[in-house]
């Protein structure tokens, strides 16, 4: 099976990495995508982290070099979408490629993962209505003003709806990776 990822820069260090690492391990193909940059190209990463504050904290994580060019990709060759989250989502979700590749994987109901503020993206895309979808808590406006349905999780667990798994954050990996394993029909 054939993964696409989009990220870009200061996504998720944690939300980028251990998802295409883990699906590796399970012996998927993943492209990492960011679009305007090209195979062999970094984008730099945050480390978000909860250490008692109102909010999460943000520290300058890795540089993740891109395996795929945006340009180039064949969105028929991918079985399914993972969107990282972070900061990147908050300008990914204006570039009107991201949203057609959004709303292919949805017309055809193939799988979604979306972790943390990668939500934002399908908000934007105005995919979620009547679906129920969990994410940063803050996020929680935004998906009910596109008729989301927000379901209230812990940062650790993740919502199945229809093709689409959602976490609120990184500790979700564990769950929302089992949730798309299950999507994809591996588990």
């Amino acid at each position: 099976m054939k993964i696409l990822m989009i990220a870009g820069d200061f996504t998720e260090d944690y939300e980028l990495m251990v998802p295409y690492q883990a699906l590796q391990v399970v012996g998927m193909d993943v492209d990492v995508v960011c679009p305007d940059k090209n195979k062999g190209d970094v984008v730099k990463t945050a480390i978000h982290d909860f250490e008692g504050y109102q909010t999460y904290t943000e520290k300058l994580g890795h540089n993740f070099v891109l395996n795929a060019s945006f340009q180039n990709i064949k969105l028929h060759e991918y079985d399914g979408l993972f969107i990282t989250g972070g900061r990147s989502p908050e300008y990914l979700r204006m570039d009107n490629r991201v949203l057609d590749i959004i709303h292919y994987f949805m017309e055809l109901e193939k799988p979604i993962a979306a972790i943390c503020h990668g939500v934002q993206i399908l908000t934007a895309a105005n995919v979620i209505k009547g679906l129920d979808v969990t994410a940063y808590y803050s996020l929680e406006p935004e998906v009910r003003s596109v008729g989301g349905n927000f379901i209230k999780k812990e940062a650790h667990e993740a919502v199945i709806c229809k093709n689409i798994v959602t976490s609120p954050a990184w500790p979700g990996n564990i769950e929302i990776l089992k949730g798309f394993l299950k999507l994809l029909n591996i588990i």
